[in-house]
């Protein structure tokens, strides 16, 4: 643990901490309501003042606070009054100042913290505003803004504190202290009688200087407010001071026209003479209040759409659950929304954004709050709910509604929206978790071929859960070498005889055997490993048909799937070169497949890369074809080779005069630009000879070979094998 350092001017900083009179026993009620906001703006249980002694520390004001250590060597704060500007610890137990510290490891459970300092009128720090949470949370330069801000007023309310000590101490004159000051000061007796008033608070409430010593306070205040202010007086008449009552929170002053105001009040009494006397310092905190709720507005509404942001959605959700309500979370995302933003530009797409937000604010009524999440995803909040059944009728009625067409600067546009639906309690029974179920009813929804919804089940969690460890142990596996190479063999038609192969990615896990792509592939497509392991896929194939060349099988060809991944990744097309260079393979030797997703993905990207590839004489194959949304438009712009005619249409091409059909138009396609084709599947001699009766030439399947280590596809094809060294990924 880092004990805080002591500053250089400690002595003088005691000095001045002690005038304002405060201690362990002596809080000030007037920053009560500073922490108050402070916990409420930031959503925390903990917010306080907290003012550092020479070696403790102790609470001018606090909310949430239970028994803690108050030693000055483990307080957070004593590290936040030697820096100037707001000091943030998102998560204590990475942070090296804090990790063992007795109020992180301890049952404070302190993990994040964020805390300004608070200075005297000559620069010493006396302690600091902070607000504190039991969870790791982040702090942007915005929450920073408004804690500073936070910080002028418990600064403003700590000088008043001072001044009234300096005047019990001192008794100047009030023409001394507060004649010309700016702040409205108001002197008055126990009978509410003005004695004497500053320019400062006639001009605030309307009147001449010479006018105030006719006039009772109480003119001062709307009649309907003058009961509880009788009481703040006839409280501090018995008790002879102010501290400890505490303060309305809203009060409003009156003028001398009528006109009413929010008015700031600070309330201070003293002995002078045997009668007790009154100091009141006042505010006209209208435009103050305003530029408050601006500011909660701005910080819980999506300033595109107008709808409720993300923090203002979880929140929402959470007071929900506290309440015990029934709700439903929909979770909604646009289909293809990137696509319509790229060509129609982002203005449109705004534009789309905020009909799309109506829409569902249309449809939602006001039987919740509608959220955009970011992006294109949006969210709603339904309470209360308990019907699955009504919950999922409300998803496609909202779905319905977004599928209707746009017209935005004589673009008629359509979109569709996939939506997921969770219940509390059935689904979850705390916030993030429920989102994030309803967030995993829509990622399969969106699976599922998107514009429809989809209610969470168990089941997609349990897959999350396996995903998400699939990612943790790819690590391993990768660094490790578990990750193996099996091949396919790829026929001719005519005459069985061997063409290639494709190369296909397995896993030797060490505790569950020998893993399919189907496992894992979709945690190490959607993960940081992706492009590592596609290099090392072409490495290791090129390296394979190297040694099968060499051995006798002279114009072998490996098919190599790409990731996505991979064409963000330094030049694809250069790499891919230089691995062929390397292993002495001439561009022939290889053939790269790409799926539809990719392309539509890194269009240009993945265009101008493919293109120098088959100049340079590398094979392009399209795989799964036929199974997409854009497949046609793309024969014309990418620079194919080959068609691969999609398993699903071979198994029911027999039986399917639809799927015969298709495949019939893929081959015409194919021969129209002069690209082969080659079909997936094929586990029949039937299937087989009905392929190459209607023109395709190659094809692969378990009519022919599963998927072989290379040992067993070198011996079923009779070529010579020697074991290989494998790259590790």
């Amino acid at each position: 643990m880092k004990c805080p350092m002591i500053p250089p001017d400690e002595n003088q900083r005691l000095k001045a901490l002690a005038a304002y009179g405060l201690g362990q026993d002596r809080p000030l009620p007037a920053l009560d309501p500073v922490v108050q906001i402070a916990a409420r703006m930031f959503n925390v249980p903990v917010a306080a003042i907290n003012m550092i002694g020479s070696d403790h520390v102790f609470f001018a004001a606090s909310v949430g606070v239970g028994t803690v250590d108050m030693g000055r060597d483990v307080s957070f704060c004593a590290h936040a009054i030697n820096q100037t500007n707001v000091m943030v610890v998102p998560d204590s137990h990475l942070d090296e100042r804090f990790y063992d510290n007795p109020l992180v490891i301890g049952p404070a459970n302190l993990r994040f913290y964020a805390g300004v300092p608070l200075t005297s009128p000559d620069g010493y720090a006396l302690g600091a505003l902070c607000v504190i949470d039991g969870q790791p949370r982040e702090f942007s330069e915005e929450d920073c803004e408004r804690l500073r801000e936070l910080a002028k007023m418990a600064v403003d309310r700590l000088e008043l504190r001072r001044l009234e000590i300096s005047t019990e101490q001192s008794r100047r004159p009030f023409e001394e202290f507060a004649r010309n000051s700016p702040t409205a000061v108001v002197w008055f007796d126990a009978h509410r009688k003005i004695v004497t008033w500053n320019q400062a608070a006639a001009a605030l409430h309307g009147y001449r200087l010479d006018e105030g010593e006719s006039l009772l306070v109480d003119q001062l205040i709307p009649e309907r407010e003058h009961p509880i202010f009788h009481q703040l007086i006839a409280q501090a008449v018995t008790t002879g001071t102010f501290d400890g009552i505490s303060m309305p929170e809203n009060v409003h002053g009156l003028r001398k026209d009528g006109t009413e105001f929010e008015l700031g009040l600070s309330l201070f009494c003293w002995q002078e003479h045997g009668q007790l006397i009154f100091n009141a310092h006042l505010h006209d905190i209208t435009a103050k209040k305003r530029e408050e709720e601006e500011l909660h507005r701005l910080a819980t509404t999506d300033l595109l759409t107008g709808l409720a942001n993300r923090g203002r959605f979880y929140r929402e959700v959470e007071h929900a659950l506290v309440a015990a309500r029934p709700i439903a979370v929909l979770m909604l995302d646009l289909d293809g929304f990137k696509d319509v933003n790229d060509t129609l530009g982002h203005a449109v797409g705004d534009s789309i954004l905020c009909e799309v937000a109506r829409r569902l604010e249309d449809g939602l009524g006001k039987s919740g709050l509608a959220a955009r999440i970011g992006g294109d995803e949006f969210a709603l909040l339904i309470h209360p709910m308990d019907d699955l059944a009504q919950a999922q009728s409300i998803a496609q009625t909202l779905i319905n509604s977004l599928a209707k067409s746009i017209v935005i600067d004589h673009h008629e546009i359509r979109i569709t929206a996939s939506c997921g639906v969770a219940l509390a309690p059935q689904h979850a029974q705390e916030a993030l978790e429920l989102i994030g179920n309803a967030d995993l009813a829509l990622f399969h929804a969106k699976r599922l071929g998107g514009a429809q919804s989809f209610v969470f089940v168990q089941a997609l969690r349990m897959e999350a859960v396996a995903r998400h460890l699939y990612g943790l142990e790819l690590h391993r596996a990768v660094h490790e070498g578990e990750l193996v190479l099996f091949y396919q063999p790829q026929v001719r038609l005519s005459d069985g005889v061997l063409a290639g192969a494709e190369a296909l990615i397995r896993w030797r896990h060490p505790e569950r055997g020998l893993l399919s792509p189907a496992a894992f592939l979709p945690a190490l497509e959607n993960g940081p490993l992706a492009a590592t392991v596609g290099d090392w896929v072409l490495d290791e194939a090129c390296a394979q048909v190297a040694q099968w060349r060499r051995y006798g099988l002279k114009d072998f060809r490996m098919g190599v799937n790409l990731f996505g991944a991979q064409f963000r990744v330094d030049d694809l097309a250069a790499k891919v070169i230089s691995t062929l260079e390397r292993h002495g393979l001439p561009a022939s030797a290889l053939e790269l497949e790409i799926t539809e997703n990719i392309v539509l993905e890194h269009d240009e990207v993945a265009l101008e890369s493919l293109r120098r590839l088959r100049e340079a004489g590398v094979g392009v194959a399209f795989d799964d074809f036929g199974t997409g949304y854009a497949s046609l438009s793309l024969l014309k712009h990418y620079p194919l080779s080959r068609i691969k005619i999609d398993r699903s249409f071979v198994q029911g091409m027999l039986e399917s005069q639809q799927d015969k059909t298709v495949i019939n138009a893929v081959i015409d396609m194919a021969n129209a630009y002069s690209l082969e084709t080659i079909a997936e599947g094929i586990e029949t001699t039937e299937q087989q000879m009905a392929l190459l009766e209607i023109g395709c030439s190659e094809g692969q399947g378990y009519l022919f070979s599963r998927p072989l280590p290379a040992a067993e596809f070198a011996d079923m094809f009779g070529v010579a094998y020697s074991p290989r060294r494998s790259r590790r990924a």
